[in-house]
């Protein structure tokens, strides 16, 4: 809009039109730009964590797959080794470390450190477990307990304060509030991969624990669902900046169905519930139960990445944001669960179903990877105003 004045008796082009100034945002410094670096950048080492685990699970594998995998697993021991020092560097620069993980947006990422963990946890047994010696068993053995303790405690302090301290609105509901649930719940997926080289006492004791604690978290994520649904059905779908995130909600089902196969796989052959005499029955019994129970929620993940995936082609993100990680990570879950249940099933057609899953999971990783450095460089995130550190 014009901002300028015209005498009685002249036209336009007599006068000088006085456009209003713009002023252009000054330079920023690396040094304030760290302030704006946030818990969500541990997306990026749970992506690359997640996609390591499904590299070494792919079930037609060729030569040098696995020193692939491997090599993206040590690039992401990079990649988390860096995110901690910029983070350990904002706050030491900064400080606001309590202020971080009690504020309503940025604080609901820090469970992603965890989620991260969790991916270096399984990986460590994927590349280094075959013929390890019992000393590093027994210390995958303590990893997992530590975890367990660790996650609980963030699941049940995070929720209590979120419960005290904010007030989110139901129509605004998105599936970040499932986060803080989230690695509590990959215990079951760590004990899927990890239980079955363990001595037969152990293996029990983790895979009960992996039982209790998946079940805690998919449950937490089940009553999301319930506003999360109610928010669409009242609000219709997020902001196309948000439609990312409505990935998310593939992750609990999928990592749940995962889980729940693998754990089944990893009890011993004798394992017993009643009495000795049907021992192996017993166990093969609960075996075709997690196949059933996988299959179903399969196909919930399924659905939710449906939802999902129509949302984002209808109006696709104009700005990166870190949420963009969320179209990998819940999504290699998805994959993983795909193959897991493929293995069980013996069936050739879903595992090649499952390896053109894991090519689109490469790609987007790739793509998103490609965008977030490119959203660094243009100055499209950390930077004010733009992070996960400013209240919506």
């Amino acid at each position: 809009m014009l901002d300028s004045y015209i005498p009685p008796g002249s036209s336009q082009s007599d006068v000088a039109i006085i456009e209003p100034k713009v002023e252009k945002p000054g330079p920023v410094s690396i040094r304030e730009r760290l302030r704006h670096f946030t818990w969500a950048w541990y997306t990026l080492t749970m992506s690359a964590g997640g996609l390591a685990l499904l590299i070494a699970s792919q079930p037609n594998a060729f030569p040098g797959l696995k020193e692939i995998g491997l090599a993206v697993y040590i690039i992401n021991l990079l990649f988390f080794a860096g995110v901690c020092s910029t983070m350990a560097t904002r706050f030491i620069l900064h400080g606001g470390f309590l202020d971080s993980l009690r504020h309503d947006r940025e604080g609901l990422f820090f469970p992603t450190f965890w989620l991260s963990i969790a991916t270096m946890i399984t990986g460590l047994y994927r590349y280094f477990g075959e013929g390890a010696d019992i000393s590093f068993i027994i210390a995958l053995e303590v990893l997992f307990w530590i975890y367990c303790v660790c996650t609980l405690a963030t699941a049940v302090i995070q929720y209590s304060f979120v419960f005290s301290s904010h007030k989110y609105g139901l129509q605004s509901m998105m599936p970040s509030w499932i986060l803080p649930a989230f690695p509590i719940m990959l215990s079951g997926t760590i004990a899927s991969v990890i239980a079955e080289q363990q001595p037969a006492r152990s293996a029990v004791s983790m895979v009960l624990a992996g039982i209790t604690f998946q079940g805690l978290g998919f449950s937490i994520s089940f009553m999301m669902y319930a506003h999360y649904i109610g928010r669409l059905m009242e609000s219709g779908l997020p902001s196309s900046e948000h439609r990312p995130g409505m990935f998310i909600c593939v992750g609990p089902p999928a990592f749940t169905a995962l889980a729940l196969v693998g754990m089944a796989k990893g009890l011993p052959e004798d394992f017993q519930v009643w009495d000795q005499e049907y021992a192996i029955a017993e166990a093969h019994v609960i075996e075709l139960l997690a196949i059933v129970c996988g299959v179903f929620l399969w196909a919930l993940s399924l659905w939710f990445f449906c939802i999902a995936i129509v949302a984002v082609i209808r109006s696709p993100p104009k700005a990166f944001h870190l949420n963009w990680w969320a179209m990998v990570f819940p999504n290699t879950g998805f994959t993983l669960a795909t193959i897991t249940l493929a293995n069980a099933l013996n069936s050739p057609g879903i595992k090649w179903f499952g390896t053109a899953m894991s090519i689109c999971i490469v790609c987007m990783f790739l793509f998103v990877l490609v965008s977030n450095v490119r959203a660094v460089l243009r100055k499209d995130i950390m930077f004010p105003g733009k992070d996960e550190d400013v209240s919506e």
